[in-house]
């Protein structure tokens, strides 16, 4: 059995999720295609077709989310004694040791990750590349662009 690694607030997010596809999303598909099926003939009803694909969609959402919460592992940072070392969880700051770029990321689970929040996932690249290290160690991290040198300056655990 896969255990689904996430921090407190990203089990948060799935509940809420998996509520509203239950509460707000089934039922509008639902009269929506009953809506639909009341227009006629189905073969050529594209309302009836959009409808049920998104029945589909939402149906295999809500089974994708009750599985992962089903095997959950839910990391409350917080809780955890700050060592300074890099883990499942923490707010890790990196400079860039060429350029002195300073860049914070939260290593948090798959289905938490977003860039645009600063938040990545413990499988990529610079994630696997920062845990089990601490503040001041220095990681060298294989991007895109290639190797790039980085200072752990600081770990929050938070």
């Amino acid at each position: 059995m896969q255990r689904y690694p996430m921090t407190v607030l990203g089990a948060e997010a799935l509940r809420v999720e998996l509520d509203r596809l239950k509460n707000v999303d089934r039922p509008r598909i639902t009269n929506a295609i009953a809506e639909a099926r009341a227009h006629g003939d189905l073969k050529e009803n594209a309302e009836y077709h959009a409808a049920r694909e998104q029945q589909s969609f939402a149906e295999g959402r809500i089974k994708e989310i009750e599985a992962k919460l089903s095997n959950v592992q839910i990391i409350d940072i917080s809780k955890m004694p700050n060592n300074g070392k890099v883990i499942f969880g923490t707010t890790v700051d990196i400079e860039n040791v060429d350029s002195g770029e300073v860049k914070t990321y939260q290593i948090v689970g798959e289905d938490e990750a977003d860039i645009k929040q600063s938040k990545i996932s413990s499988g990529s690249p610079i994630a696997r590349g920062l845990m089990g290290k601490e503040e001041g160690d220095t990681v060298v991290i294989t991007t895109p662009a290639g190797q790039v040198e980085y200072e752990i300056s600081k770990v929050r655990y938070i």
